[in-house]
């Protein structure tokens, strides 16, 4: 949540209200998020001292804008050119998607290349435990279950197939020598 923020107050100076229209505007396409937890995140950034109050408009509510500080550069910078981490890789992927023109063009096509090793690692993983899954012998009464799970694991290894295709010929298009 707050790399997306960082990300978000990267492309402009912010208020809280406007950070939660962004969300509702684009963001939330791939990433989901309540008033509450954009306010917790904002705190957040403000102690660790990634972003900064730019200004506060007069009136009763002083209406507060933030910035990002060089401090919250280099944090969005290491996290959009680091591995994908954390188990949420479509949410991981399609963040850094959305903010990867924020890099400079030389930086993209390495985020771009750890996102399909990512997803050919996390595939190969559920591949794997499918087919270990067909070495088993699942009890009768546990059948009707069973056949339920595998579908789960099924949509699982199709969905990453599909992300992986997608990214894959992102990817590729990127890289052609007329883009």
């Amino acid at each position: 949540m707050s790399h997306v923020i960082l990300g978000l107050l990267l492309i402009a100076p912010q208020s809280f209200y406007d950070l939660i229209k962004a969300f509702e505007a684009g963001v939330a396409l791939f990433y989901s998020a309540s008033s509450g937890s954009i306010k917790r995140a904002l705190d957040t950034l403000l102690t660790r001292e990634f972003i900064e109050v730019a200004s506060v408009e007069a009136g009763r509510r002083g209406r507060k804008v933030y910035r990002v500080t060089e401090a919250g550069c280099a944090e969005f910078r290491a996290w959009m050119t680091g591995e994908p981490a954390g188990p949420d890789l479509e949410t991981a992927a399609l963040s850094r998607l959305y903010f990867l023109g924020l890099l400079e063009p030389g930086e993209r096509v390495p985020v771009l290349r750890r996102i399909v090793a990512r997803i050919e690692t996390d595939l190969a993983a559920l591949s794997a435990l499918d087919k270990h899954l067909d070495t088993l012998e699942i009890p009768e009464e546990h059948r009707d279950l069973a056949a339920h799970q595998r579908a789960t694991l099924d949509y699982g290894i199709a969905s990453q197939r599909f992300m992986l295709d997608w990214f894959r010929d992102h990817l590729d298009r990127y890289e052609s020598p007329d883009r």
